[in-house]
């Protein structure tokens, strides 16, 4: 099989992409720690380390979106139909097969229909569930100077707070694991740091029709 090297993720997109997954990370451990699954800093310290890497989340996402703007990388989230069959196929039975993946990463379409699909459900559905259930927790002592303690309870906002943090979590387990489905098992994880993607031009083998 012929391969070539092409320069898919730039520094900027490395470096967001990193320090994102270490605030998550940091997020859901001190997370978890106050809802009470576990003690290891301490609940005071688990709340300061939460907020700290929340707000520091916030900052950095505010930045991505400016940058994605403005570079017009935004178009890489669109949903396509385009081989999105084929995809899915690959990831419930071609995959366990040894199949060659049907989707042909470029650096303008980076990622495929199935990720375009999820990535925009975190984007729209998981990160506003969990940052207006998490704003509403943060300023929970300031509901009734607000005029919104008879409307809302605590018990709710905690509920969808820690279901989206679950989410958050299945997210991140199934990312972990298709990074590993490469050419190599470290294939992705190389591409993301260094910023190259080796790309395989494999023989047709008929599955990967749209």
């Amino acid at each position: 099989m012929a391969a070539s090297r092409i320069y898919i993720f730039n520094g900027f997109e490395r470096l967001w992409h990193w320090l994102q997954a270490a605030l998550i990370i940091t997020l859901l451990v001190t997370g978890f720690e106050i809802h009470g699954s576990y003690a290891n800093l301490g609940f005071k310290t688990a709340v300061q380390v939460h907020t700290l890497a929340a707000w520091s989340l916030v900052g950095l996402w505010v930045l991505a979106v400016f940058w994605h703007i403005t570079t017009g990388q935004w178009r890489q989230y669109i949903l396509t139909t385009d081989k999105f069959m084929a995809v899915a196929r690959f990831y419930s039975v071609g995959i366990f097969k040894g199949e060659p993946h049907p989707y042909k990463v470029t650096a303008l379409k980076k990622h495929n229909p199935i990720q375009r699909m999820t990535y925009l459900a975190i984007l729209i559905v998981v990160s506003p569930m969990i940052w207006v259930s998490g704003w509403f927790y943060l300023f929970y002592g300031s509901w009734r100077a607000w005029g919104l303690e008879p409307y809302l309870s605590l018990q709710w906002v905690a509920f969808f707070h820690v279901a989206a943090a679950f989410m958050m979590l299945a997210f991140l387990v199934s990312h972990l694991y298709l990074i590993t489905t490469g050419h190599t098992m470290g294939a992705h994880l190389k591409a993301m740091i260094t910023g190259w993607e080796t790309v395989h031009d494999e023989p047709d083998t008929g599955t990967a029709a749209k």
